[in-house]
């Protein structure tokens, strides 16, 4: 891809467009650009390993926190997708300690954080297929399919996913040239190993994106992002996300037992956005009722972007219950007060890592949600579609609005069995911290 001109764009959107690009020139494009301050300085990671934590998905507690405890996600993401190079077995075990160097290297690189780099690797249903051996009972992990009737997304059936996030650029950018690309050194620690010779990365579907205060309404350039998106919003939809009470914690989507205990599942889905009709067609009481509750849009709870909210989307169990009946008498139910109704003993099973992106130069967004099993976000899906209620399709939440073109299921394993793992880990591989 071209780079783009550093004269039309302000400095927080050049990078942030040079981590859409990818690749060694937007790297070293990015360098150039943020390196000139003497003060920067992102912090280095660790010599132990055993310092960090066991389970890949284990980020909350490095994040910072809003005034109401809800954890401010990274900046920048990079998700890149992997198939086995030619000829490599994955039961090999060079193969596998070649794996785990070159992710070593990453968390000596970098502090495990927002201001370092966070990442995990996770493997899909098709990876597994490789082995004589099943996935055991303790792992929900199905080939995906598309869950809304008449859908049909792209499914992801390569082998494997590396998510990378920071809140700085170049550490995205340089990792992944560190593993795939031509580097000597990352973040000034010598490169002993890469991914290249167990991994191939597939830059077709490689995927990027950004969340963050302010950032969307910086997108109106691109085709299909109206000028309308409040300037504070997070997120393309106008919106603030992520309450703290209304996601799942890291302990509620950890497999409990078995092989994996310790690891989770990743849902993702890639959305395209219709926001010229959600923003220009919609007014601000109807884009409220259709993501929360009509209830929310009368009683004016939410404010302009939610900053009304403080930590929970104020949907009360009352409000939940009544969704079949808003349905009914106003003819519009909200999205989260669809969702909510998957809810288990009152708490929610998913946990959003979700982020904004201008892949192909559209708004969208990479639906990322970890939880215990598939099955989990299957049922909040199903929730989200409403099938059973009885409203017009336009005032169904946000469906008439969000298309997945893309979907994939994926095992986070503990960091333990993140290189190359067998479904029957226990009879042949586990890394020593």
């Amino acid at each position: 891809m071209t780079l783009p001109d550093r004269s039309a764009l302000s400095r927080r959107d050049y990078v942030r467009t040079l981590v859409a690009v990818g690749g060694a020139s937007a790297l070293a494009a990015c360098l150039e650009t943020v390196r000139d301050d003497e003060e920067r300085l992102i912090p280095s990671g660790t010599d132990e390993p055993g310092s960090l934590p066991a389970r890949q998905h284990a980020w909350n507690d490095t994040l910072p926190t809003d005034d109401h405890g809800n954890v401010t996600p990274p900046e920048h993401h990079v998700l890149v997708a992997l198939s086995l190079a030619e000829g490599v077995d994955p039961t090999d075990g060079d193969a596998r300690k070649t794996a785990e160097s070159a992710l070593r290297t990453l968390e000596r690189a970098y502090e495990w954080s927002n201001e370092g780099l966070l990442f995990t690797l996770g493997y899909t249903p098709t990876y597994f297929t490789r082995f004589d051996e099943s996935l055991p009972a303790s792992v929900d992990l199905p080939t995906p399919e598309p869950l809304l009737r008449g859908g049909t997304p792209a499914l992801d059936e390569y082998d494997a996913i590396l998510h990378l996030a920071s809140d700085e650029p170049d550490a995205a950018l340089e990792a992944e040239q560190a593993l795939f690309g031509d580097r000597e050194t990352v973040n000034g620690i010598d490169l002993e190993t890469d991914l290249t010779g167990v991994f191939e990365s597939l830059e077709d579907r490689r995927r990027t994106g950004f969340v963050g205060e302010g950032l969307p309404a910086e997108y109106v350039d691109v085709p299909g992002v109206p000028d309308s998106i409040p300037e504070e919003a997070p997120f393309f939809m106008g919106f603030r996300s992520g309450f703290r009470r209304n996601q799942a914690t890291e302990d509620r989507v950890t497999i409990e037992s078995g092989p994996f205990a310790g690891g989770t599942t990743q849902q993702l889905s890639s959305m395209e956005l219709q926001l010229e009709v959600w923003f220009e067609q919609e007014n601000h009481f109807q884009r409220v009722s259709k993501l929360f509750s009509q209830e929310h849009a009368a009683d004016d709870l939410v404010g302009d972007y939610g900053e009304a909210l403080a930590d929970s989307n104020g949907l009360t169990d009352e409000r939940i219950e009544s969704t079949a009946a808003d349905a009914r008498e106003h003819g519009v139910v909200g999205h989260a007060q669809k969702t909510a109704r998957a809810r288990v003993d009152g708490e929610p099973p998913l946990l959003r890592r979700d982020f904004n992106t201008v892949d192909g130069d559209r708004p969208g967004l990479h639906f990322l949600s970890l939880q215990r099993e598939i099955d989990d976000f299957v049922r909040v899906r199903e929730a989200m579609n409403g099938e059973a209620l009885d409203v017009p399709s336009a005032n169904n939440g946000i469906l008439h609005y969000v298309f997945v073109d893309r979907r994939g299921n994926y095992l986070i394993p503990p960091r333990s069995l993140r290189a190359l793992p067998s479904p029957d880990p226990d009879a042949e591989y586990r890394t020593d911290d």
